[in-house]
């Protein structure tokens, strides 16, 4: 009887032990995913809703990290909707730099931005800055249009904001829990073989009384 209590109290421990442990294995498989937040607009040059005496040569955007240098668009039109956007963004560190045309006449002025943050998302905003004085006549060049608009791909939004855009497809891929699939496998194991020696065990222990008493 001594045995049989013995084996089990290990039976229970055994399976004691294996509770437990898949009740780690569950916490680690069910707790969430840490959340990662997009970069932002922290600010501009000219900032958003500002009033400048005479049209800037560029406008810069600071964002709270370092964008990547790829992707990025900005387009600035002025009061008569013309585009005087100069040359292609450059991004220098957390800043993106978008030069302008000479010779901007006063009024308000759109800036429309769409960059792809660090965590490879796009993001993108609106705002706008006002001029007092400058040129009579509107700029020219090739991105000379009728009226106010955006960039292709681009979805305008209220001024002074940033957006979210969707996640670019195949943005980034997160990596299978190889770790989490092993401890799995082993805890799954681990449980088999105990089950089968408290099994064996216990088996033993019921023989051995039957074989005394026919002793």
């Amino acid at each position: 009887m001594q045995i049989l209590r013995r084996l089990r109290a290990s039976s229970a421990r055994a399976a004691a032990a294996a509770s437990a442990g898949l009740a780690a294995l569950a916490l680690v498989l069910l707790a969430p995913a840490p959340a990662f937040a997009h970069d932002a607009l922290e600010g501009s040059a000219p900032a958003s809703g500002a009033t400048v005496a005479t049209a800037p040569a560029e406008v810069r955007l600071d964002f709270s990290e370092t964008p990547l240098g790829v992707g990025a668009q900005v387009k600035v039109t002025d009061p008569a909707g013309t585009d005087v956007s100069d040359g292609a963004p450059e991004v220098v560190d957390r800043s993106v730099h978008q030069k302008l045309r000479a010779g901007g006449q006063a009024g308000a002025y759109t800036v429309v931005w769409r960059v792809v943050s660090s965590d490879s998302h796009p993001i993108e905003g609106t705002f706008t800055f006002t001029v007092t004085a400058g040129s009579t006549t509107p700029a020219s060049g090739a991105g000379a249009s009728a009226a106010p608009g955006t960039p292709p791909g681009i979805q305008a939004s209220q001024p002074g904001t940033a957006q979210t855009a969707p996640p670019a497809p195949a943005a980034q891929s997160e990596p299978f829990p190889w770790m989490v699939a092993v401890f799995a496998v082993v805890a799954v194991g681990l449980l088999a073989a105990l089950g089968v020696g408290a099994r064996r065990r216990l088996s033993r222990g019921e023989e051995a009384p039957e074989d005394r008493t026919g002793e």
